[in-house]
Order: C-alpha cells, then sequence, then structure tokens
C-alpha cells in the first residue's frame, strides 16, 4: 500500500474571508500611508522654495533685485558658510545675511566680530533671536501692522527717495546714538540703519524681507529701497547660511547628561526608586508551581483545532509538522518493536520500520524526518500520508 495521498481541497484551505481577514490591516495601513503622503506633499506645495535665493527665479527669490544690481556694476557673489562670508568683508563690500537667526550663538560672535570694523554695509534680514547678539543694544518685537505697506517718515536719504515701502514685520528698538530708525510701525520702526563707531561701515537691520521678493520688487518703492540699500558698494555678498556649514559645530562637545539640569537626574533616580518599592510590593512570593483542575473538561478534538489554528494564523508549518512527525513516530515506536525513548533516533526507528513493511527506508525517512513543507497544501498531504503510514503499520 502507498503512503502517499492528494488532496485537492481540506477544512483548513485559505478561503476569501480568510485571506481578508489576515490581510486587511496590511492594506489599512498602506491606505493610510498613502492618505497621509499625499496629504503633506499638498500642505508643501506652497512651500517658498529657493526664498531669498539670487539665483532663484521662484516667488519668493531674489533673482529680478540680483540682475538690476548688476545691470548697475555691483557684482553679487552667493556664499554658505561664514568663512567666505567673513573672508568677504571689506569697505567695499555689503554683506547681506538671508537668515540671521539660523546661525549659532557662536557663529553670530563670529560675524559680529568680522562686521564691526570692516568699514562695509551689513544688511540683516528679519533678525529676531539673534537680533542683540549680532547688533548690541538691538531689540526685537512681533509685527502689529496688518497692511504691509508703511511710510519712510525719517530722515535716511534712501528711504525718502524710495518712498511707501512693503516694510511691515518686525519691529526694533535701539539705544545706538545716531541710529536712523525708519518705517514705523506702531510707534516702532521696521528699518534700522546703525553707522559704525568707526571706518565708516553700517549696519541696516529690515523687518521684513518682502522688498527682496521677485513678485513684489515691482510694488511701492521697493526696487528703490533694495537696490539703495544693497547697490551702496561695488560688490555683494549674499550669505545664506547653511546647515553643513562646519562652524556651526560647537567645539566644546557635550553629552546628553550634560545638557540635563541635577535636578532631572535626581527625580529618574527617584521615579526608579519607586518603581522599584512597587514592584516588590505587588510582586508574588516565588515558590513551586501549583496544579490545579481545570473548571470545565475540553474535548481533544477542540484542542487539537485550536492549536492548529494557532499555528496557521502564525503561518508555523515547521512546527505544526515537526508536532505531526513527533507523534506519529511516537506511536509508532512500540508498534514495531522499537524502544519509545529511542522513537525519535532514525538509526533505531526506521529499521525496525523498514522490517515492518518490508522496504522503503528511504521514504520512511523523508516521511518522518524530512523538511518541513513549503505550504498548507504540502502540510496537509503530509499529515494523511502519515495517518496512511500508521494505519498500513497497524493492519494484521
Amino acid at each position: 500500500m502507498t503512503t502517499e495521498a492528494t488532496l485537492t481541497s481540506t477544512s483548513v484551505s485559505p478561503t476569501v474571508r480568510h485571506v481578508w481577514t489576515r490581510t486587511r490591516g496590511i492594506l489599512l495601513a498602506v491606505v493610510l500611508l498613502a492618505i497621509g503622503a499625499v496629504t503633506m506633499a499638498v500642505i508643501r506645495s506652497d512651500t517658498h522654495h529657493g526664498r531669498l535665493d539670487p539665483r532663484s527665479a521662484d516667488p519668493y527669490g531674489s533673482r529680478a533685485v540680483a540682475a538690476l544690481l548688476g545691470d548697475r556694476g555691483v557684482s553679487t557673489r552667493v556664499v554658505t558658510t561664514l568663512r567666505e562670508a567673513r573672508a568677504a568683508t571689506g569697505p567695499d563690500t555689503t554683506l547681506l545675511v538671508a537668515a540671521p537667526d539660523l546661525l549659532t550663538r557662536r557663529q553670530q560672535k563670529l560675524m559680529r566680530q568680522a562686521t564691526e570694523d570692516s568699514g562695509g554695509r551689513t544688511v540683516l534680514i528679519a533678525p529676531e533671536i539673534s537680533a542683540a547678539t549680532l547688533v548690541p543694544g538691538l531689540q526685537a518685537n512681533p509685527p502689529t501692522s496688518i497692511d504691509s505697506t508703511l511710510d519712510p517718515q525719517c530722515t535716511l536719504a534712501a528711504a525718502r527717495r524710495a518712498g511707501s515701502a512693503d516694510t511691515a514685520g518686525l519691529r526694533y528698538e535701539t539705544s545706538t546714538a545716531g541710529a536712523d530708525t525708519c518705517y514705523p510701525s506702531d510707534g516702532l520702526p521696521s528699518l534700522v540703519r546703525l553707522p559704525a563707531a568707526s571706518h565708516g561701515g553700517d549696519t541696516v537691520v529690515l523687518g521684513s524681507a518682502a522688498i527682496l521678493y521677485n513678485d513684489s520688487l515691482d510694488e511701492q518703492g521697493n526696487a528703490s529701497l533694495a537696490l539703495q540699500l544693497l547697490g551702496s558698494r561695488p560688490h555683494l555678498v549674499w550669505y545664506l547660511p547653511s546647515l553643513s556649514d562646519t562652524s556651526a559645530l560647537d567645539t566644546d562637545r557635550k553629552s546628553f547628561f550634560d545638557l540635563l539640569p541635577s535636578s532631572w537626574l535626581w527625580g529618574t533616580l527617584q521615579l526608579f526608586i519607586a518603581a522599584a518599592l512597587a514592584a516588590l510590593w505587588r510582586a508574588r512570593r516565588l515558590g513551586p508551581l501549583v496544579p490545579e483542575k481545570l473548571p470545565v473538561a475540553i474535548r481533544a478534538s477542540e484542542t487539537a483545532e485550536g492549536r492548529a489554528r494557532l499555528y496557521r494564523k502564525a503561518a508555523a508549518r515547521d512546527r505544526a509538522a515537526g508536532a505531526l512527525r513527533s507523534a506519529t513516530r511516537a506511536r509508532l515506536a512500540p508498534l514495531v518493536g522499537a524502544p519509545l525513548a529511542q522513537a525519535h533516533t532514525p538509526e533505531a526507528l526506521l529499521p525496525a520500520l523498514s522490517a515492518h513493511l518490508h522496504g522503503r527506508e528511504q521514504s520512511l525517512h523523508s516521511l518522518l524526518f524530512g523538511p518541513p513543507p513549503h505550504d498548507d497544501a504540502a502540510l496537509t498531504a503530509l499529515a494523511d500520508q502519515l495517518d496512511a503510514l500508521e494505519g498500513e503499520v497497524r493492519r494484521p
């Protein structure tokens, strides 16, 4: 009698409902990820690409003002590191810092040291947290004006010639004597020019970058004001701070624990002690396991079916096949005269089983000790073959 069997359909064959139950979680996660990606793409679709970059033709770029300055003989050079920006300062150069707040405190101090006696002009675009460090005596205040267009209301020649401009933004207070304060909003200026103590240089602080954008350069007196502020020297160095600048690294590197206040460390230690005491309080007394009677009797078929479903849910075909083969070997060993203690040893079980069945030792080895099945159908076939083998051995 052959020990092989082929089944086309079994009670454990996957159905459409089972496939849907097992894959719906993955499908839901994929759909949520897709929705999140689309949402983020829509939200970020209006990001200001190339903001204040003189090479960018985007609405919030500054290529137009750079081109107008070039027509008037002013060269524009873009730098992205503090070392390049400091090296470029001089009496014939205007240094524009597009995003001062991106500079670290150390970079801000180095920038101030390089520009305060350079004799050139430094233009800072909307500094807020960096204002006091880059310009001592300067304090930033939040904007309050709803209308972006303001009137000069000062004696600065460049502002008077430009007239009204879109300068509403951050407002500043300064204690520097001789400073020009223009375009006031609620009593505080949004443009401040501070002369240097020596060498004839100055620093211009703008509370808004609107006059430099491509899409607003042709409005009000924006173009006139931008050209006068940036074109007073023959060379313009446009500094775009970069996160890859090595000067942003702190030379005095500290560990994570150095950055934590001491009170946090003591508080964490107290929490650990409290958690340990709570664990000791709630822990049960250690001791040997105590057997207990089951409250109800469970049929063997239900136990086998429940275990099979757990194996199937975990796709543990190797464990299921091992359990089937082990149980079959344990039942076959007494039938063929092999010691039960050696039922799982091929050298002891297979010769006795082969002698009982008159051969087929090689096929028996593959059936009882072979590799795990590769799919559910092969597992079902293996179970049928083991059942057929056991029935053949039991037959008189």
